[in-house]
């Protein structure tokens, strides 16, 4: 299958990751964010705020592909040798035991005041559970470019538990930020994305420079 996009290291692939993936060779890592089968409501203006023109008019609306239904995970744990799955609390019953991510997405004094004030990852290594405060979605909520986009800096997080991780996969991809976090930490990585905008969108985000970190 011809990438549609392939650069230093770093490819997509357009289609259904179902069709795609066994096509494809082994991977160390496979961090992903897959349709949580929750029905999503991304239309985010309808909270405080949505009148502001500059906020909404930076909204991402569009619907998630596959969040419609029931989302089974388990096909996932054949690829890479670990595996980090956002959305745990959604499908708990189709992993095995494993530790727990939580991505705490406000300060304390905001709790309980906006839709969920975390959201948890499933880690195939270890039992524990590891909490990151990470507050940088909401600096950009007018700029991001996929209605469940994850920060930067929290897929750096999680790469960080994989410090020896020379190849990462990321089989719902979305606008990149598995692969933006990759690159940027010097891994190889393949993203695959069912709707062609968001390969466009992650083309270019990749073809930003590297950032440099210690």
């Amino acid at each position: 299958m011809k990438p549609y996009y392939e650069h230093s290291g770093i490819t997509i692939y357009h289609g259904d990751c179902r069709e795609i993936l066994p096509s494809l060779a082994g991977f160390d890592l496979l961090l992903t964010d897959p349709p949580y089968g929750i029905g999503v409501n991304t239309d985010n203006s309808r909270f405080s705020g949505g009148n502001n023109p500059e906020i909404r008019g930076g909204a991402v609306r569009d619907s998630v592909i596959g969040d419609d239904e029931q989302f089974d995970p388990t096909f996932l744990i054949e690829y890479g040798e670990e595996q980090v799955i956002w959305g745990w609390n959604n499908f708990p019953d189709k992993l095995p035991r494993g530790a727990c991510l939580v991505w705490l997405k406000r300060y304390d004094d905001a709790f309980q005041s906006f839709l969920s004030d975390a959201e948890l990852a499933w880690m195939s290594k270890g039992h524990g559970v590891y909490c990151r405060r990470d507050l940088s979605n909401n600096a950009i909520t007018g700029e991001r470019t996929h209605p469940t986009q994850k920060p930067l800096t929290l897929m750096r997080w999680c790469l960080s538990f994989f410090p020896k991780v020379e190849s990462v996969l990321d089989p719902f991809m979305g606008s990149g930020t598995t692969l933006r976090a990759a690159k940027d930490l010097g891994r190889r990585a393949i993203g695959i994305e069912i709707e062609e905008k968001y390969c466009e969108i992650a083309a270019k985000r990749l073809s930003q420079e590297v950032m440099s970190f210690e």
